[in-house]
């Protein structure tokens, strides 16, 4: 099992050096980049398939690949470590690898929304600026749905909807927190 969870930590490793690679798509790798993208692209496109992993310009698919193969690595190095795998430990893994990616989210996204409030309050011109505007097409779709939930049909002044709506972003991320933290120590006493 101890080959299996270095094998998957490897795997992970050239996803991660793919993702990046994206980030930087007017550099030439040529061959290699060929090879990494013909070991990885197949298990990324699987998750890619998703349209609720795309949000305009962001594409959460690679984060949702990451999460997958951390879990099937933690699964791979508790049965190197203990021999074998109950599964309320499998269930607490599945619960923790979910809420991470879903913390990273909701973190990501209020920090999206800090950035927006102070563009807005420093009246920065989002149109003009690169940066702003990348920040302000993110942060429209997850404003909007927010608001939407929060306040229905109202209207609802734009600082005061950024401002709910970081707040609520904070608030479920705590509280989910320390709901997660207590659904995984009562799934790792679960005896089967």
């Amino acid at each position: 099992m101890n080959v299996l969870a270095t094998l998957t930590s490897l795997y992970m490793i050239l996803i991660f050096v793919r993702i990046m690679l994206t980030w930087f798509s007017g550099a030439q790798y040529g061959r290699p980049l060929e090879i990494l993208s013909r070991i990885t692209d197949p298990y990324l496109n699987w998750f890619r398939r998703f349209t609720v992993l795309r949000t305009g310009m962001l594409d959460l698919s690679p984060i949702v690949a990451m999460a997958a193969l951390s879990l099937v690595n933690q699964v791979f190095l508790t049965i190197a470590h203990y021999g074998q795998i109950r599964l309320g430990i499998i269930l607490a893994m599945l619960v923790s690898a979910l809420w991470s990616a879903t913390s990273f989210l909701l973190g990501f996204f209020s920090i999206v929304l800090i950035l927006r409030l102070i563009a807005y309050l420093a009246r920065q011109d989002i149109y003009y600026n690169p940066f702003w505007k990348m920040v302000d097409t993110i942060s429209q779709p997850v404003l909007y749905r927010i608001k939407r939930i929060l306040f229905g049909p109202r209207i609802v002044n734009y600082r005061n909807g950024l401002i709910v709506s970081i707040l609520s972003l904070v608030g479920i991320s705590v509280g989910i927190h320390f709901l997660v933290g207590f659904a995984i120590s009562l799934l790792e006493r679960f005896p089967l």
